[in-house]
């Protein structure tokens, strides 16, 4: 299946779509969709680029097996908790103090009162920031993933690209205004 056919349909319709016929290449589909967004995740809280990368995929498979065993409705969020959960489980093992990351957390977590709410907000934004990732050209959104994704350094990117240093300073400062007009635009379009 080419995963560009599928753009139209949403993240429900793919769950749908396998929960209907068991085929694992819906799921691929969709988390294609999130893949870049959910190594951000993992670099935000493992720091480690081949961490981060592993994660993504026990996240992946993790994910998979999750979504046999019962049905999912707000799979952005949902995969955001998945991913945010096992990092921080990672951190554990390897004997990492958690504490500070999720008291940190917890002073911003709703309570359950209003869990649904703050579930559908972050699925909004997580949503918007994807959509916006998406739209920018080519050579800003790779600028972006590598600067602030991947966190390479301007030289480092000018050996992967071939962009000069002041093109790739160029194609990140316009896509972070880029990615700040797409943003606020989505947001205040979710807010009507």
């Amino acid at each position: 299946m080419s995963t560009s056919a599928f753009n139209d349909i949403t993240d429900a319709g793919l769950l749908e779509h396998y929960y209907a016929d068991g085929n694992n290449e819906w799921l691929g589909i969709l988390m294609q969709r999130y893949t870049l967004l959910l190594y951000g995740v993992c670099m935000k809280y493992l720091k480690h680029e081949e961490e981060a990368k592993d994660a993504v995929q026990q996240i992946f498979l993790k994910a998979i097996a999750e979504l046999q065993k019962y049905p999912v409705t707000y799979f952005k969020s949902w995969l955001y908790m998945v991913a945010r959960n096992y990092c921080l489980m990672q951190l554990r093992d390897k004997g990492k103090s958690t504490l500070q990351v999720t008291e940190k957390m917890m002073a911003s977590e709703p309570d359950e009162n209003n869990g649904i709410f703050h579930h559908l907000q972050k699925d909004a934004t997580f949503s918007a920031l994807n959509e916006a990732l998406e739209a920018l050209n080519a050579e800003q959104k790779q600028c972006i993933v590598l600067f602030y994704l991947q966190k390479k350094s301007y030289n480092e990117i000018a050996v992967l690209t071939g962009y000069t240093i002041m093109q790739i300073k160029s194609y990140i400062q316009n896509g972070k205004r880029n990615l700040k007009i797409s943003m606020e635009k989505k947001m205040k379009e979710n807010k009507v």
